[in-house]
């Protein structure tokens, strides 16, 4: 029976609120596991020295990057680069897409996905011209709404949210504006080019919409399959049976308590399933946001 690998994670403080690294072998933000064989040892040591852990999976860099953002303040308004432009720009970084499902937000919140402008040059004009009311995409926000975040889209997290997030593992992110807010008595750097650079224009919406499907063990709900990730959120009451089918597994548990093969599992853990070859036992009454690598 697999045993998972529950992960510590690492806590940032920013002028805008919290972010806990919970599934990351990022450098200066490496989690470390809690219990079991490798008790101790590194995310980033494990992808180098047991691969076998990950379906022997390729690659230089663990491929994917959890968090939970807490957002007691709006986010600067931001966008990310793509591979080529985070290969050619940022000493061969990956580019970064993200999605982000809400946790939980008060009344009343907002979120920015998106921009107004018709083409690349009335962006442009909008950002130098500061109109950033005329420019910004404001669209309200819901416990439980789920947007997948291209590279190239603007975006912009509001005060008062609580957001799971999964990604790309890069760091790359282009502050375009602000507010005018300072630190330490200054304003907080800007990346105007390059954001013009890498916004999309005009903005496409995705158009990913979650698929519920009802089962004998709860419900699954198909949140995004991209070229990098795919998510879902399992709510499971009773007995649900993992099958073999990719190299290894990020499980979020979001509530309830129960058991992943030999693991016990509750609210607020953040693990590793590891690749396995025979079907996995979840059995217990939680849900969880489940990724993993494509």
């Amino acid at each position: 029976m697999t045993d998972c690998i529950r992960l510590i994670p690492v806590e940032k403080e920013y002028i805008w609120g919290m972010e806990y690294w919970c599934v990351s072998a990022y450098p200066g933000a490496d989690c470390i596991v809690q219990g079991g064989v490798y008790d101790g040892r590194s995310l980033s040591s494990l992808w180098k020295e047991h691969r076998e852990i990950f379906g022997n999976r390729a690659g230089d860099k663990f491929p994917l990057l959890t968090k939970i953002i807490v957002a007691r303040e709006d986010l600067s308004i931001q966008v990310h680069p793509d591979d080529d432009y985070a290969r050619a720009h940022e000493n061969g970084s990956l580019g970064k897409n993200e999605c982000w499902y809400i946790l939980s937000c008060a009344p009343g919140t907002t979120i920015i996905i998106g921009h107004n402008a018709k083409d690349k040059a009335e962006m442009e004009h909008m950002i130098r011209n500061g109109e950033w009311k005329k420019f910004l995409r404001e669209i309200p926000l819901h416990d439980g709404d789920f947007f997948q975040i291209n590279a190239g889209t603007v975006h912009a997290i509001k005060g008062g949210s609580r957001i799971l997030e999964t990604q790309q593992n890069s760091d790359i992110t282009y502050r375009v504006y602000d507010y005018g807010r300072k630190k330490d008595g200054k304003p907080r750097q800007l990346h105007v080019e390059q954001s013009i650079a890498c916004i999309r224009a005009p903005f496409v919406p995705d158009e990913t919409k979650p698929t519920v499907r009802k089962t004998d063990f709860g419900t699954e709900t198909d949140l995004v399959a991209c070229p990098y990730y795919a998510l879902k959120r399992l709510d499971i009451d009773g007995s649900y049976t993992d099958l073999p089918g990719c190299s290894f597994e990020i499980a979020s548990i979001l509530k309830g308590e129960g058991e992943i093969g030999n693991t016990p599992v509750s609210e607020n853990m953040h693990m590793i399933i590891p690749f396995h070859n025979e079907p996995l036992i979840w059995k217990g009454k939680f849900s969880a946001v489940v990724s993993h690598p494509v």
